[in-house]
This record gives structure tokens, sequence and C-alpha cells, in this order.
């Protein structure tokens, strides 16, 4: 199943009794795994959790921590980036140069990447003093 084919399928699981603004995401780990996440609220956190963190959060559940690709993908009229939140944890898990499709289910898609997402992310150098 193709990284557009998983998110679009994991969208329709989305928990979203507030905004009714359904999100999937698939990411491909380095080891070739597709891991997939929707966006969750709920009534004490009702703008939710993301979909590109539970799509995170499948992929270590797996024991694996690199992300290879990432597709995002909402009903929006135009391609939804990920939150300031999600940038970072992508940052996190993936090289900057990792490809990003942000997608809407009319079939615009918009193609970046983690370090266009994010430019000049904190990252575990910065904490390096040798």
């Amino acid at each position: 199943m193709s990284l557009s084919d998983a998110a679009r399928a994991v969208r329709e699981n989305a928990y979203v009794p507030y905004s009714r603004f359904k999100v999937g995401a698939a990411m491909r780990s380095t080891s070739g795994a597709t891991h997939v996440g929707c966006n969750v609220e709920n009534v004490a956190y009702p703008e939710g959790t993301c979909a590109e963190a539970g799509a995170i959060a499948a992929m270590i559940a797996t024991g694996e921590t690199e992300i290879a690709e990432v597709y995002v993908i909402a009903d929006s009229p135009a391609p939804v980036p990920p939150c300031g939140g999600c940038r970072q944890k992508l940052a996190e898990f993936a090289k900057g140069d990792v490809k990003v499709t942000l997608a809407t289910t009319d079939g615009a898609e918009f193609v970046t990447t983690v370090a266009e997402l994010l430019p000049g992310a904190f990252g575990k150098d910065h904490m390096d003093r040798t």
C-alpha cells in the first residue's frame, strides 16, 4: 500500500468530535515499514493529538527510530502543514532531506522536506560541548 493510500485510509479513523477535521499521516521508516496515525481529540484536550505524532508513536512502538518519508492528508482547501510540535518531532526522527508530502482529499499535493518545514531546528548537536 502506498503512503498516500495508507494516510487516506487511517484518516477515516480520526476521532474528532469537536473540530470535525480529520487528518491522517503515514510514514515509511528506514526499514521500509509503514506506520500510520490519525488525530484524536478529547474533552480535556479538544485540540487533540496530531496525526504525525500518532504515526511517530506507532513507529517507536515497533522499535524503529528513523523516518524515511512522510505523507499527511486532510480535507482542506490547501495542503495542511504539521503543527510546530509535530515539526520538531519530525526533525527528531528524520534527516533534514526527508521528503514530506502534504495533501488534500481533493488531490492537491505540496512536496517539501523536514528541513524546509523547520529551518534551524533544535537538535542534539546543540547540546554537545565537546
